[in-house]
């Protein structure tokens, strides 16, 4: 990166800073702000930022970013303390992710045949996980009840973690089916598989463990408390991937080990994530809109544009509506969260990997139609975010079940100032 381009991302990240609290009342959303800011720098616009897809340097901040989401989203959610209380993102999670998969794998192999079914699939469990970022005044209005609030919070934090390990097969049956060595591929998806979160685990009570000790007998500054849990998830991955287990998924289960392990391990985690972990979060974004959307100009086509608004829309709602059937649960609820899930920094980040890691053939079809989903979700999940919440929460029924108040986790990003949402 030269001098020019951290000029314009530092700078952009010092302007939206300066007027952040005002953008928490607008319709601007910070991935909103960052990706148009991306493609007004681009090649194809003022021609400030040009890198290639390929460029190692999106690589190597795509994977970072990916190691440490994994881990502040798992470590902001204790899974012991998932209960009946929180039916509904168990609802979610074990029966709406796997439907949402198989619907968007059918999707994708009727309208682009060419990708064969492995290729399909890939396009399916991309687009599969959501990102509550991308409306986070749903998840910050107290006017939205709690128990809604966590669902779409706690679907968000736990579904890219749970999606990485089937993209991992489905990846490697793709490559395998290209390159017809399907029982070596198979055995080396279920090595990282299985080793990986072996790694991750160890390496997340071993080192909440200690770190619990060395505050305990005053060794550990407040500081380094924080930086030493930004190391966790960089241990756990370079661990997985030494014994061929796979770091990403590592990183995610060193999180949910965390999470149950240690209370200060968490926050300074959550710490992380509010910060550091956002400005990394604001860069991919950038980058996005800067080299990603010019890269597909030239590619979209009608059933591109199509399966992306199936994918917002029917390939979403219509497992979440299934998943919470019996649930106490109004239908306005119902359709209130299979609107809210938003696609933006996990399947990014899949795509890059899969690109750069694996030799399935022509992905032509599926980078189209990933970037052309998430720049329509970044658009339309941002503007709507607020009304639909205000207007949804201006209508709760504090009698119903749905409504009671229960213990929430954490939030991937809090709001800490501008106007409250009033009760």
């Amino acid at each position: 990166m030269n001098p020019s381009d951290l000029l314009i991302l530092a700078g952009a990240v010092l302007a939206f800073s300066l007027l952040s609290k005002k953008a928490e009342d607008s319709l601007v959303t910070p991935p909103m702000a960052f990706a148009a800011l991306g493609v007004v720098v681009s090649g194809a616009g003022l021609g400030l930022i040009e890198l290639p897809a390929t460029s190692a340097l999106i690589h190597a901040l795509a994977e970072i970013t990916l190691i440490l989401t994994l881990f502040t989203d798992a470590s902001r959610i204790d899974v012991t303390e998932l209960s009946v209380q929180h039916a509904i993102p168990i609802r979610l999670l074990l029966i709406g992710l796997p439907l949402a998969i198989i619907a968007g794998t059918g999707a994708a192999w009727l309208l682009f045949p060419a990708l064969g079914l492995w290729g399909a699939a890939i396009l399916g469990v991309i687009l599969a996980p959501t990102d509550a970022a991308l409306g986070q005044s749903v998840v910050a209005n107290p006017r939205v009840p709690q128990r809604i609030r966590q669902a779409i919070n706690v679907e968000s934090g736990l579904n890219d973690g749970l999606a990485f390990p089937a993209l991992l097969v489905v990846a490697a049956l793709a490559q395998a089916s290209v390159d017809k060595s399907t029982a070596d591929f198979v055995t080396f998806a279920a090595l990282q598989i299985l080793l990986g979160p072996a790694a991750g685990v160890f390496v997340g009570w071993a080192g909440s463990w200690a770190a619990e000790k060395a505050l305990a007998h005053d060794w550990m500054a407040e500081i380094y408390l924080k930086i030493g849990t930004l190391a966790l998830p960089l241990v756990a991955y370079g661990g997985a991937e030494l014994i061929g287990g796979n770091g990403f998924i590592a990183a995610f289960a060193c999180g949910l080990v965390v999470a149950a392990r240690s209370n200060a391990v968490r926050a300074a985690a959550g710490a992380f994530g509010e910060a550091e972990g956002q400005l990394l979060t604001l860069i991919v974004f950038t980058l996005f809109g800067a080299i990603l959307l010019p890269d597909i100009a030239s590619d979209v086509g009608w059933r591109h544009l199509l399966y992306a608004v199936l994918s917002l829309t029917v390939l979403r709602m219509v497992p979440v509506a299934l998943s919470l059937v019996g649930a106490p649960v109004r239908p306005v609820t119902v359709l209130f969260i299979g609107w809210f899930g938003p696609r933006g920094l996990a399947s990014i980040i899949y795509l890059l990997l899969v690109l750069e890691e694996y030799d399935v053939g022509d992905m032509t079809d599926v980078k189209a139609t990933v970037i052309l989903t998430v720049a329509l979700s970044i658009i339309l999940h941002g503007i709507s975010a607020s009304p639909l919440a205000k207007a949804y929460g201006a209508n709760a029924d504090e009698d119903h079940p749905e409504s009671r108040p229960l213990k929430g986790f954490a939030l991937r990003l809090r709001s800490h100032g501008g106007k409250k949402h009033p009760r």
